[in-house]
């Protein structure tokens, strides 16, 4: 029988899908009640050389406060520089309530870009 996944994960949005031409920051995503997050980035063209590269952040409020998460507490198998359609994942370890997805700039033009955050062993069962 096959594990049922679709009730034990949530999803919101970390990075609206979108031809970035400059860094960008995702929405501030609320951990209460998660015991886990992962992000799944995928990336469309890159144009004129683009360079850009991802980090996490994380605040105690949600509002103020926002640091790069240190690496120890980050898993990741994206590249310094992002590719061309590809998709790359990370995980945050940190004990913060917030955290947001971070699109840095190092030169060229664009990237498209988007991203979701992945919330599992949550409180509440089954995930809305």
């Amino acid at each position: 029988m096959m594990r049922d996944l679709f009730s034990d994960i949530g999803t919101v949005l970390a990075l609206a899908p979108a031809v970035q031409t400059a860094a960008v920051t995702g929405p501030a995503i609320d951990l209460k009640g998660v015991g886990r997050v992962a992000f799944a980035l995928t990336t469309g063209a890159v144009a004129g050389s683009g360079d850009f590269g991802v980090t996490l952040q994380e605040s105690d409020d949600g509002a103020t406060g926002w640091a790069d998460v240190a690496a120890d507490q980050v898993q990741s198998n994206a590249p310094e520089t992002l590719a061309a359609s590809a998709t790359v994942k990370l995980g945050y370890l940190g004990w913060k309530r917030f955290v947001r997805l971070s699109l840095t700039k190092e030169g060229g033009t664009s990237i498209a870009a988007g991203a979701v955050a992945i919330l599992g062993s949550t409180a509440d069962r089954p995930v809305p």
